[in-house]
């Protein structure tokens, strides 16, 4: 099994940035696809982007336009998602995700961290 801990969600205005971090452990993790949804309020959960252990990165543009940044530490097991000039439609609560490579679906998801963005 795989635990996943997110970190660093709050409440920011429009245009700041944040953070956010995913530590993950239980397993070792080069086999693993790691990455990022959000759900906003009223919304569906919406993929973020993802990153492999050797650091291929896949984004979901439509949701952030370039502003988010997704990177990976791999001697901490751990994933980062920076966010920069955030709009109040990134308000959601983001989750940390993770699965095998050679699996469909990702089934390893964090308890999640709010992300509020005031105007």
């Amino acid at each position: 099994q795989v635990q996943l801990v997110e970190s660093g969600g709050g409440l920011v205005q429009a245009g700041n940035s944040l953070r956010l971090s995913c530590a993950a452990s239980g397993r070792t993790l080069s086999n693993y696809l790691m990455g990022w949804f959000r759900q906003a309020p009223g919304k569906e959960r919406e993929f973020v982007g993802s990153i492999t252990w050797s650091r291929t990165i896949r984004y979901n543009l439509d949701s952030h336009k370039g502003r988010f940044t997704i990177s990976r530490d791999n001697a901490k097991n751990t994933v980062y998602l920076q966010m920069n000039g955030l709009k109040p439609e990134d308000t959601a609560v983001y989750y940390c995700v993770a699965k095998l490579i050679s699996k469909t679906e990702y089934d390893h998801w964090g308890q999640g961290t709010q992300v509020t963005v005031s105007s």
